[in-house]
C-alpha cells in the first residue's frame, strides 16, 4: 500500500470485500479476537486477584483499575493520528505482540519487581486493549464491505460475548487449580494466537494510510450545518485548524450527541458493575459469587441471541438497525439494568438480564455501524474520540459510584446511574426523529 491510499485494508485482485473467501478470512479473525478476549476476561478476576495478593491493600486494586482506564482514555486520543500513519493490520498486530510481551514480563518478573510489572501490565493492556478495537472497528468496512457492517460487527460482539461467559467462568477454576503464573501464561498465550490471525490477514502490513484532513475536508463539505457556521468566502485555512476529532463529529448531524450518549451510557455501565458484587452479597452472603455469575452468563445469552437476530434481519432486509436502534437499546438496556436491583423474584432477575443483554448488543452494533459510515480518514479519529469518552465516562462513574455505595442502595445508585443515560436517550431520539422529519433525504439512518 502506498501513501494516500485507504488507510486500513488491501485486497488480492480479483476478490471482493463480500466475498466468501473474505468473509471466512474475517471469520478467521475474530476467531482469534474471542480467543484473545477470553483471555481478557479471564485475567480481569485473575489480575485483580493477584494485586490484591501482592499489595495486601484493596484500594491497590482500584489503583489498578485507574490506571488501566487512564492508558486507555489518552490511548484513544492517540489513535486517530496513529491509524492516519500506520495501516490498521500493523496496529493490531503490535498491539496484541506487546500485550503478550508484558504478560510474559511479569511472569518472570523477580517479587521485588512485581508491583513495577503490574503497573506496565495496567498501562500496556489498557492503552493496547483500545488501539486494537478502534483498529477493528474502523477497518470492518475495507474488509467485508460496507453492506456487510452490521453483519461483521454482530459477529464479533456475538464472539466478545461467548469469551467473557468462559473467561468469567473459568477464572475461578483456573486460578484455584493452577495458580496465577498459569493464568497469566493463558492470557499470553491467546494475545500470540490472535496476533497470528491479524497477521494471516490479507492486509496491507506497512506503510502510512490515507490524510485524515482530505476526508474531514470532503465531510465538512457534505455537512450542512458545517456550511452553514461558516461564510462562503471565508478562507480555508480555520477550518483545518480544527481538531480532527471534532470535525468527524460534525460530519454527520446528531453523532457529537450519540458519542456523549455513550459515555453517559459508560458511566451508567460502571454503576451496575460495581453494584452488582455488593447486591449479590446482600443476596447471598455466604456465595456471593453465584448471582453475579449467573447474572453475566444470562446477560452474556441474551447478547448473543441479539446478535443473531440483527444478523438475519440485516440479511432479509440489508438494512442495518440505525441511529434510532442505539437510542432504544440506551433506553431499554438502561430500564433493564435499574429493575435488575428492584428486588424482583430470581425468575423475573432471570428474564430482565437477558432483555438487558440483548439491548447492550443492539446498541452495541447499531452504534459501531453507524460510525462506520463516516468516511475513512475521520472514522478512526471519530472511533478514538469515541473510546476516549467511554474510558472517561466508565473511570469517573467507577470513582463516583464506589462512594455512592457507601452511603446509599445498589437500586438507588443504579437508578440514578442508568436515570441519566435514559435522559440522554430521550434527547438523543428527539433529535434524530428532528433530523429525519426535516431533511430531504436519508441523512440519519
Amino acid at each position: 500500500m502506498t501513501p494516500g491510499t485507504e488507510h486500513s485494508v488491501s485486497r488480492p485482485t480479483g476478490e471482493s470485500v463480500n466475498s466468501p473467501r473474505g468473509e471466512r478470512r474475517y471469520r478467521f479473525l475474530v476467531t482469534g479476537y474471542a480467543i484473545s478476549s477470553y483471555g481478557t476476561f479471564l485475567n480481569m478476576v485473575a489480575l485483580n486477584l493477584f494485586v490484591y495478593e501482592t499489595t495486601g491493600r484493596a484500594l491497590a486494586m482500584g489503583l489498578f483499575m485507574a490506571v488501566r482506564l487512564g492508558s486507555g482514555f489518552a490511548a484513544g486520543l492517540a489513535a486517530g493520528g496513529l491509524l492516519a500513519r500506520f495501516t490498521a493490520k500493523s496496529v493490531m498486530l503490535w498491539t496484541n505482540i506487546a500485550q503478550a510481551a508484558v504478560m510474559l514480563l511479569l511472569v518472570f518478573a523477580p517479587d521485588g519487581l512485581r508491583t513495577a510489572a503490574l503497573v506496565a501490565v495496567s498501562v500496556v493492556v489498557g492503552s493496547c486493549g483500545t488501539l486494537f478495537m478502534v483498529s477493528l472497528r474502523s477497518s470492518i468496512p475495507e474488509m467485508v464491505g460496507e453492506d456487510r457492517r452490521s453483519w461483521a460487527n454482530s459477529l464479533s460482539i456475538t464472539g466478545r460475548s461467548l469469551a467473557m461467559v468462559a473467561g468469567f467462568a473459568s477464572a475461578g477454576v483456573v486460578v484455584s487449580l493452577v495458580g496465577y503464573t498459569a493464568a497469566f501464561v493463558v492470557d499470553m498465550a491467546t494475545f500470540a494466537v490472535c496476533a497470528v490471525t491479524v497477521g494471516l490477514l490479507p492486509i496491507a502490513g506497512g506503510g502510512r494510510g490515507k490524510p485524515a484532513r482530505a476526508d474531514a475536508e470532503a465531510g465538512a463539505e457534505a455537512e450542512p450545518e458545517a456550511e452553514a457556521e461558516a461564510e462562503p468566502g471565508s478562507p480555508r485555512p480555520a477550518r483545518r485548524r480544527m481538531p480532527v476529532a471534532l470535525v468527524a463529529l460534525a460530519a454527520a448531524p446528531g453523532l457529537g450527541l450519540m458519542v456523549a450518549l455513550r459515555g453517559v451510557d459508560a458511566l451508567g455501565s460502571s454503576s451496575h458493575n460495581a453494584a452488582l458484587p455488593v447486591y449479590s452479597s446482600e443476596l447471598d452472603s455466604s456465595h456471593p459469587a453465584v448471582f453475579v455469575s449467573a447474572f453475566w452468563c444470562l446477560w452474556a445469552l441474551g447478547n448473543i441471541v441479539a446478535q443473531q437476530l440483527i444478523q438475519r434481519y440485516g440479511r432479509r432486509t440489508g438494512r442495518t438497525v440505525g441511529a434510532l436502534g442505539f437510542g432504544y437499546g440506551t433506553c431499554l438496556m438502561s430500564g433493564a439494568f435499574i429493575l435488575a436491583f428492584a428486588g424482583f423474584p430470581l425468575v423475573a432477575t432471570a428474564v430482565i438480564a437477558l432483555v438487558a443483554g440483548a439491548a447492550d448488543g443492539l446498541t452495541e452494533v447499531s452504534y459501531t455501524s453507524h460510525l462506520q459510515t463516516l468516511p475513512a480518514g475521520l472514522r478512526a479519529h471519530a472511533f478514538g474520540l469515541s473510546a476516549t469518552v467511554e474510558n472517561l465516562g466508565f473511570g469517573a462513574g467507577m470513582i463516583t459510584v464506589a462512594a455512592a455505595l457507601d452511603r446509599f442502595s445498589p437500586l438507588t445508585v443504579v437508578g440514578w446511574s442508568h436515570g441519566v443515560a435514559l435522559l440522554v436517550a430521550v434527547v438523543f431520539l428527539i433529535r434524530v426523529t428532528g433530523l429525519r422529519r426535516t431533511a430531504p433525504g436519508p441523512t440519519v439512518p
